[in-house]
This record gives C-alpha cells, sequence and structure tokens, in this order.
C-alpha cells in the first residue's frame, strides 16, 4: 500500500517498518476508497504513524484513548523544539487522530449527559416542529443545553432543585473564564430561559426559574458592525481572478455573499433549481427566518456561477451547488466558506475587532447599500432581516455623511 504514494525510499522504509503498520494500511486503504488525492494519502500517512508513535498505540493493545490524550500529544509534538515536521500543526494532528482512532474503534466517546439526553430531544423536537426554528438555531440551543447540564452533572447537581443563583454561577463563570462578549452569554441565557420554561412546563425543574434568569445589560446599538470597506471588498474580490479552481469557486461565493449580504448558511445551502437561468432569478432558499427571497440575478454573479459550475464542480449527484474539492465530495458547510473568507481577508492583511468570517462581508453590503441612498426599510428587504431593528443599527455607519454635517457652514444661521 505505502508504494503506491511514496517513492522515496526512506520515507517508505519509515511507514513499513513504523508501529502498527497493517493498521496504517488498513486505513489508507479505507482513504483510498474514498477516493483521496495521492497527495493526501501522504500527508495522511504521515500523521497517523506521527499518532501510533505519541500514543504508544502499539504498546497500548485494544486500549481506547480519549480525546484529552489526544489534545495533549498534539501539543506537546508542535511545540518540540525541533520537529521532525514543520508543517505540523495541533488541530491537523487531532483531526488526523479521531477519524484514524474512530476507524480502529478504539476512540474513547464522552458518555451521553443522563438521564438529560432525552429532556434535550423532547425539546429539540418541540422547537423544530412547534416553534418552526431553523435546524441550525436548535442545534445551537442544544448545545448550550448540553454545556449547562454537562456542568451540573460534573458539579453532583440536579436539574430538579437547581436553582437561579446556580444557574447565575455558571453564566458568570462562562463569561469571566470565556472571555465572552455579554451579547454571547445574554444569548444563552435567554436560550436556558426557552429550554426551563419548557421543562416546568414538563415538571423536570422548580417553577419560574426561567423568568428568574439574570441576563447581562446589552444596549440597543451598542456596537457598530465590522466589516470591510467597498475598496477593500474590491481588493478581496481581485484576489480571485486566476484561473485556479479554488479561485474560481471562491469567486462566485463572495459575490453572492458581497453583492445579496447572504448569510453563509444560505450561500451553501442553493441548490441548482434555485437559480433560474432562463428568467435571471436567484432564489434564496429558506433562512433564519423560514423564508426563502428572489431576487434578480445580475451577470457577474451569474458568469461566475456558471464559470464554475462548467469548469471546477465535481461531478456529483449532489444537488447543492458548492461542493468540497478534496473527497470525499460533500456539500460545502458555512464553516468552510468562513475559512474562505478569512483566509483572503487575511492575505490582504485585513482584520476586524470580533469578525473575522464572511458576516463582515454581510456588513459590507449593507454599508455600501446605504451610502448609495437606499433607506434602512429597502437594506432590511435586501438582507432578509425580519425586524427594523436588525437594520437600524446601520445608520450609525455612514461616517462620510456624519462628516458632510460637522463640516456645514453654519455662518449665518446663527
Amino acid at each position: 500500500m505505502f508504494d503506491r504514494f511514496l517513492k522515496d525510499p526512506h520515507a517508505l522504509a519509515r511507514q513499513q517498518n513504523g508501529p502498527l503498520a497493517e493498521e496504517r494500511r488498513r486505513y489508507l486503504a479505507h482513504c483510498t476508497k474514498q477516493q483521496l488525492s495521492w497527495e493526501t494519502l501522504r500527508g495522511t500517512a504521515s500523521y497517523i504513524l506521527v499518532i501510533a508513535q505519541e500514543l504508544r498505540l502499539a504498546e497500548r493493545k485494544g486500549e481506547l484513548i480519549t480525546p484529552a490524550e489526544i489534545e495533549a500529544a498534539a501539543d506537546r509534538w508542535v511545540h518540540r523544539p525541533q520537529p521532525r515536521m514543520k508543517d505540523l500543526r495541533s488541530h491537523s494532528f487531532t483531526g488526523h487522530a479521531v477519524r484514524w482512532l474512530t476507524f480502529l474503534g478504539r476512540l474513547q466517546r464522552p458518555a451521553a449527559v443522563q438521564p438529560y439526553a432525552d429532556y434535550i430531544a423532547q425539546f429539540a423536537e418541540y422547537q423544530l416542529r412547534e416553534r418552526g426554528l431553523t435546524p441550525q438555531t436548535v442545534e445551537h440551543r442544544s448545545w448550550v443545553l448540553n454545556w449547562l447540564l454537562a456542568e451540573l452533572t460534573e458539579r453532583q447537581r440536579r436539574l430538579k432543585t437547581l436553582t437561579v443563583a446556580q444557574v447565575d454561577g455558571l453564566l458568570t463563570k462562562k463569561l469571566r473564564q470565556g472571555r465572552y462578549a455579554r451579547v454571547t452569554i445574554q444569548g444563552w441565557a435567554y436560550n436556558l430561559r426557552a429550554f426551563f420554561r419548557f421543562a416546568e412546563g414538563h415538571g423536570w425543574c422548580r417553577q419560574r426559574l426561567a423568568a428568574a434568569i439574570v441576563t447581562p445589560k446589552v444596549y440597543a446599538h451598542e456596537s457598530i458592525p465590522a466589516g470591510p470597506s467597498w475598496d477593500e471588498v474590491k481588493r478581496l474580490l481581485a484576489t480571485t481572478e486566476g484561473s485556479q479552481p479554488t479561485d474560481i469557486r471562491d469567486r462566485a461565493m463572495l459575490l453572492l455573499l458581497v453583492v445579496y449580504g447572504l448569510r453563509a448558511g444560505e450561500v451553501t445551502k442553493l441548490r441548482l433549481k434555485n437559480f433560474d437561468w432562463e428568467r435571471e432569478l436567484l432564489t434564496v432558499p429558506s433562512g433564519k427566518m423560514q423564508r426563502p427571497r428572489t431576487y434578480p440575478l445580475c451577470r457577474p454573479v451569474g458568469d461566475a456561477v456558471l464559470r464554475y459550475l462548467s469548469e471546477v464542480r465535481p461531478r456529483s449527484s449532489l444537488r447543492e451547488v458548492f461542493l468540497t474539492r478534496v473527497a470525499p465530495v460533500r456539500p460545502l458547510a458555512s464553516t468552510g466558506l468562513g475559512e474562505v473568507v478569512r483566509r483572503r481577508l487575511k492575505v490582504l492583511g485585513l482584520k476586524f475587532f470580533g469578525h473575522s468570517g464572511s458576516h463582515v462581508l454581510r456588513h459590507a453590503c449593507a454599508t455600501h447599500l446605504l451610502a448609495q441612498g437606499l433607506s434602512l426599510k429597502e437594506i432590511g428587504d435586501h438582507l432578509g432581516h425580519h425586524s427594523p431593528e436588525s437594520t437600524r443599527i446601520y445608520a450609525k455607519v455612514d461616517l462620510n455623511s456624519l462628516r458632510l454635517v460637522g463640516d456645514f457652514e453654519l455662518e449665518g444661521l446663527l
């Protein structure tokens, strides 16, 4: 197996003579069936050999490995004075280790939070079916609940006897230790309130617990959305003018973010049927508020998407427009799109306080529309805002217009 993608005799000998050679061969054969490239297989082989050595897997036959052990081993390796693999990264070490150990059946999975797993499942079903919330929102709320209930289990406390002081203590700890913004903690508190209202109705916790939760005070429009200027947006798009497959795909996605101000999840959910080429229309599927929106398909965006579809997009039965370029081919995740934006902004040396992903381009779109003279109502409709309050914050960012007011000649008026 190793000689299929390794030509250097020294590298081949290291792989053949290293620990767990047969287990590594089986995993690489599995990766080959997933249509991974030879270059990716070479990198995978290097990682799993290091992982076998660092975790002493051959000496611990049949023993399950915990995620904490993997993270500790990764940290030790990347901080060696003279690492043998200069490009080894902690998160890559961890990712390869989790996938390989899962394949071998040797990854220690964290135990489900009991007896609360059923509670979270019931609440999630209620949010999806009765409240009509998006799967993304429900997934985030479930994550917050898992954190809370895991903390309760660790501290040997019960949901049935939980007090508001204990909830406040957990939120305060998260605020101080995690250095999260107050608005983030406020969002978590709102999610917990929703759960506790549901739990009160089922008798899982004390009554009036939800109403007693205190949230950090966040003032309306206290922060200004961070995003690049329109000139910086043009520079960003200029980085995608090449003929490389990645440039072609990224240009299509960036134009959708910039021109229409779409959220990352809205771009990655686009399907082939959402583009009406004959009538030149783009329909954005149900977003945050579960309401599809239809836009005129402008020529630059349409041309970029068509070029991607005809020249770059892998052949697949999947109907999502944007797919991964590395096998196994699958729909691109919103986190992947965020990473595309972060990487290209970093190349340009652009960084925005509190923001680094695709959402900065949504802010740039809104600010540009405001500068062009569109009303807040028109901007809100364009962005798909459900409430005008979501759009009103952009009234603070038109600094050029404010400077014109400041420079206005008042002589003769006073």
